[in-house]
């Protein structure tokens, strides 16, 4: 049973990532703000459910949040200041759009970078302990596939609308075979051979 608060009398955003791991594609961040009372069985990690699962959840947590917002950052944007920086970045920008302030942050993972003057708390694993975690980690999730399924009809061949920008093989085969698209993170190792230079 996931818990529904860190600290009970703040108003407090729960906030998660998705797509750091990603070769191609932007990275997407969300921040929820749920009531006090707020109680579903199913939600979870966004990764312990089914595709189905997640996004009748996202329709849940969007009626019943509080507040809730999704924060981007592109390709171009991560290769200048790095992924790690970059999933800051798109966690502030969730924040950012709260109509809503909060007055505690909690963050899944083990770094983050202060949010203007807002107090944080990072959770390890965060988004299987935390309800506004792991709805954060819903939406974060379900908005981002819906992205690489809208890149997916522009280039078919990185089989998108399956591996998300992952890095499988079919994936770096295409790579290899068909070279990068604008969405592709330039200074990832792209074909999983230590190099980040392309034979092109």
């Amino acid at each position: 049973m996931l818990l529904p608060w860190f600290h009970k009398d703040l108003i407090e955003a729960g906030c998660d990532e998705a797509g750091r791991g990603c070769l191609a594609g932007s990275v997407f961040a969300a921040a929820v703000i749920l009531p006090k009372d707020f109680r579903n069985d199913l939600l979870n990690d966004s990764k312990q459910l089914t595709e189905k699962q997640r996004y009748q959840l996202r329709e849940v947590v969007q009626q019943e949040a509080v507040a809730w917002a999704v924060g981007i950052v592109t390709p171009e944007e991560i290769d200048k200041i790095n992924i790690l920086n970059a999933s800051f970045l798109a966690m502030h920008r969730a924040i950012d759009q709260l109509t809503i302030r909060p007055q505690h942050l909690l963050i899944d993972g083990n770094r983050f970078k202060e949010y203007n003057d807002i107090p944080h708390t990072v959770v390890i694993k965060g988004d299987g302990k935390y309800l506004s975690i792991a709805a954060a980690s819903i939406l974060a999730k379900t908005y981002r596939d819906d992205y690489m399924n809208e890149l997916h009809e522009q280039f078919p061949v990185y089989d998108w609308n399956k591996n998300k920008g992952y890095p499988t093989k079919k994936h770096r085969e295409a790579i290899s075979s068909s070279g990068t698209t604008p969405f592709h993170r330039m200074t990832f190792n792209l074909l999983g051979d230590g190099q980040l230079e392309l034979p092109f």
